[in-house]
């Protein structure tokens, strides 16, 4: 079950910081109520996780996750490029997030 929490948590922090943008340093009432809500949801669902797992592993994995979605979200959504190095560096936090759930033993939890 901690694993569905993490990715709910993750889910609704790449919403919030998608809506942070429209919400024009909160002066957009829909949006800013996203953000909000989205960052709500996005904490509460990450203490659940942490109930169970290690605060290292699921903080690199909600990140590191929340990076590379964002990073998408920025590319379709808001036609923001990304170059060469945005992807190598992308790449390295997706790669060190899964060395860690494959070979740390606090992953094992």
């Amino acid at each position: 079950m901690q694993w569905i929490y993490l990715g709910i948590a993750i889910i609704a922090e790449v919403i919030a910081t998608s809506a942070l943008k429209a919400s024009a340093e909160f002066t957009r009432t829909l949006p800013s109520i996203i953000v909000g809500v989205g960052y709500l949801t996005a904490f509460y669902f990450l203490s659940l996780t942490l109930r169970t797992l290690p605060v290292a592993v699921v903080y690199a994995i909600w990140s590191g996750a929340g990076i590379a979605l964002i990073a998408l979200v920025g590319w379709l959504v808001l036609k923001q490029s990304l170059d060469a190095a945005a992807l190598c560096g992308i790449g390295l936090i997706v790669s060190g997030v899964v060395v860690l759930n494959l070979f740390s033993k606090s992953a094992a939890h």
